[in-house]
């Protein structure tokens, strides 16, 4: 399929005022931002939008209780106002969600109330409710498999929960419906440059090899872990220290820890925050913090990181954990800024924009809850460096609307479509057809493992589920038997990663 063919009837504009690189949370804040304050906005994605670390996160929409210990307060505030915004602005996908602190030493007690006093507090007006202390039998009843020996107590208090690749999903369409062009699968190959200046891009299209040339007043480097690589296209190549480091995850049956409360753990041996969350009808333990020297397109958690998370979980919950327990596991990678030689599980998740000597800019940092504020910063900054007529950023108050009565008239116009993709999985086949006709689906790794959240909840269901799949998706792009083959294979070479024992 051509690029001309993908684009349908949207826009192509001779020069664009802003074109992003990359389509994780943080290109797509930068284009739903650029939109809507009337700039002529392209994002190009060389995958999947969110295929990297912003469908990996431990699914919180959080100031972050751990930078308190470090005293980054404006973050802190920061998150917390972010997080107020993407509540009122998707109610669809972002919910409050009750964490509860177990505490075995009465010592530890004012240590973790007064902390998380303060966490209500730096909330402000976007308090989600305060916190408050627990007894023992309040503890036990809200994690009814916490390990009761030694329990003291335990702090209770509120945060956000989402769905990442979800939000992703509809910050694409919330970026088109504004007039911007998004398209994945493109890869840019090259930086235009003319007089020591960037004046474009060079990209490929990769399903068709289409190679074409892109004019633009300012381009934006916002591709996270893969960064440096749009630095080597860059002659002034800008020297940014980044860190990276890995955080894992499993995925348990519910029955580890029943009822709708998370379990936090404040301070686990590698200094990290660990959290066992309730996230569509299973239980996803996580995060690891482990510094890595190179980046990958599809990190894999590795023996230690597994054997830490399953320990915890012993420790926490009085269950061992097996093979078979383990629905799926994921991990993904972290750009975080270098300061000295800090843990990365030291590191703030600040942000910086930057510029080159050769005008390209690039956002980098930063996390998931804070993807609008990123946004603001860097097309704030590329209005003023670039000279662009831009109206005023009004994004802390746009609404991504839910598509589900659509999808449902889907099903319900065709009979075939209405059925289960798999017993144990939530989803129907509509949601298939939907994917590709309108969200950007190209492969069967897109609708299982991001438009859906198969891989992530049940990997040996969304691999069961992959030969229709990718029946229907063919039939829906028009791709003939050795695509769906071909695809079909890819898919199921990434998803034996997702499983425990894989």
């Amino acid at each position: 399929m051509s690029l001309r063919d993908r684009l349908g009837s949207r826009e192509w504009h001779d020069t664009w005022d802003v074109v992003v690189i990359g389509g994780g949370a943080t290109g797509l804040g930068t284009a739903v931002e650029a939109a809507s304050r009337g700039l002529r906005t392209l994002l190009l994605e060389r995958g999947d939008f969110a295929q990297g670390t912003s469908s990996r996160s431990t699914k919180l929409v959080h100031g972050g209780v751990r930078y308190l210990e470090q005293m980054n307060l404006a973050l802190v505030t920061d998150a917390l106002r972010e997080r107020g915004a993407m509540l009122r602005n998707a109610p669809h996908l972002v919910h409050k969600l009750d964490f509860v602190v177990p505490i075995y030493s009465y010592a530890a007690m004012p240590y973790y109330g007064i902390g998380l006093k303060m966490y209500d507090w730096l909330s402000g007006r976007f308090s989600l409710g305060p916190s408050k202390w627990l007894s023992a039998a309040e503890t036990a009843e809200r994690l009814p498999t916490v390990r009761r020996e030694g329990l003291k107590g335990g702090v209770l208090y509120r945060d956000g929960q989402f769905d990442d690749a979800r939000y992703a999903t509809a910050l694409a369409r919330t970026f088109e419906d504004l007039g911007g062009v998004a398209l994945n699968y493109v890869e840019v190959t090259g930086l235009i440059q003319r007089g020591g200046k960037i004046e474009g891009i060079t990209a490929v299209e990769l399903e068709s090899s289409e190679r074409f040339d892109v004019s633009a007043s300012v381009v934006i480097n916002a591709t996270g872990v893969f960064a440096e690589e749009i630095f080597q296209m860059d002659p002034a190549k800008q020297e940014v220290s980044l860190a990276l480091s890995q955080g894992s995850h499993l995925v348990l049956t519910k029955d580890f820890l029943p009822g709708t409360s998370a379990l936090m753990i404040p301070k686990t041996e590698d200094g990290r925050v660990l959290f066992a969350i309730p996230w569509h009808e299973h239980l996803v333990v996580g995060t690891t913090d482990e510094p890595v020297r190179q980046n990958s397109r599809e990190p894999r958690a590795t023996l230690e990181e597994r054997s830490f998370l399953a320990r915890h979980v012993a420790q926490y919950l009085g269950r061992e954990v097996t093979a078979h327990d383990v629905l799926s596991v994921w991990a993904g990678l972290r750009p975080l800024l270098r300061r000295g030689n800090a843990a990365t599980s030291k590191l703030s998740r600040d942000h910086q924009v930057l510029r080159s000597p050769s005008g390209l800019i690039t956002i980098t940092g930063g996390k998931w809850t804070t993807y609008r504020k990123m946004g603001e910063d860097t097309i704030s900054f590329a209005v003023r460096a670039a000279g662009l007529r831009a109206a005023p950023s009004h994004t802390r108050d746009a609404v991504y609307g839910s598509d589900l009565p659509a999808v449902q008239a889907l099903a319900a116009e065709y009979s075939e479509l209405a059925g289960s993709l798999h017993p144990l999985l939530p989803y129907r086949k509509s949601e298939i057809v939907w994917a590709a006709r309108h969200e950007h689906a190209r492969t069967t790794e897109d609708v299982l493992a991001r438009r859906t959240r198969a891989l992530f909840l049940n990997a040996a269901a969304a691999i069961d589920a992959a030969p229709e799949v990718s029946r229907l998706l063919a039939r829906e792009l028009g791709r003939d038997e050795e695509w769906r083959r071909r695809d079909l294979n890819k898919f199921l070479n990434v998803a034996a990663g997702y499983k425990f024992a894989g």
